[in-house]
């Protein structure tokens, strides 16, 4: 509750202070590139379980976004940024090494050196919504052809994520026997839809640092080209417990227009 009374403050404070006092307002096409770390140093993770079970991999998970931001001049080398930028992505995949068989015990995965019945599949949408306060410095002020920037903040991620279709139960295996006689393992496959962060969606605080430059083209119009690391992690309460934080960090490339008030 606190949290979301924090996120609804900032929201507001952000339109009145754009739609009256900001100095710069910018509009932003993203390029969103989730970090989704996984492997050994995470084992508990959803993403490692996903990438090591699942046809697609990270780059699947990439795509373009939209982001709003505007800026408060401080002094002709500091400012302050409030941005909103958003990241939704729906990826369907297959188990890679399973098949499913329906049997009369059941629908249950085996090694896809079988002939399977069907191939077991689920989709993930991932939801991810930055609103971000940062310290912007331009070291060498802002009337010059190229402005050059940096700076660093922090953040509330609004997030969610979404999983449907087939899940494997790899805790789950039984022996049966196969045509030939051998014994082989089969684990039963169950219907889906898991939901993390409904209708509000959960919210995690972070960071982020990034750099950029400004390019003037006409008066109180400049482009800007940005590079933007974000690092944030979510935590599961309810559909998906058992499973340790989940990575919604993220690279961000973005190219925006910025209007001078």
């Amino acid at each position: 509750m606190v949290k979301k009374k924090l996120l609804a403050a900032m929201i507001v404070f952000l339109t009145v202070a754009a739609l009256g006092y900001s100095n710069i307002v910018s509009f932003k096409v993203n390029y969103f590139i989730p970090r989704a770390q996984s492997g050994p140093g995470w084992p508990d993770s959803l993403w490692t379980s996903e990438f090591e079970n699942m046809n697609y991999t990270k780059s699947n998970f990439q795509d373009t976004s939209f982001g709003f931001a505007y800026e408060y001049l401080l002094t002709q080398e500091f400012s302050l940024v409030f941005g909103l930028d958003t990241f939704s992505k729906n990826k369907s995949g297959y188990y890679k090494n399973y098949v499913g068989i329906e049997l009369d015990s059941g629908t249950w995965a085996f090694p896809n050196a079988y002939q399977g019945d069907f191939a077991p599949m689920h989709r993930l949408n991932i939801s991810i919504t930055p609103a971000q306060l940062s310290l912007k410095i331009a070291p060498f002020g802002r009337r010059n052809k190229l402005i050059p920037y940096a700076g660093a903040g922090v953040g509330l991620y609004l997030w969610s994520i979404r999983m449907q279709g087939d899940i494997i139960d790899f805790s789950g295996g039984e022996d049966f026997a196969d045509l030939s006689g051998n014994n082989i393992t089969g684990y039963p496959i169950y219907q889906v839809d898991a939901m993390e962060g409904e209708n509000f969606g959960k919210i995690s605080f972070g960071y982020h640092v990034f750099g950029g430059l400004m390019i003037p083209v006409a008066n109180r119009l400049t482009i800007d080209f940005e590079f933007k690391y974000s690092n944030a992690k979510g935590k599961f309460t309810s559909s998906f417990q058992g499973f340790g934080p989940f990575d919604i960090g993220s690279y961000q490339f973005s190219l925006g227009i910025n209007y001078w008030l």
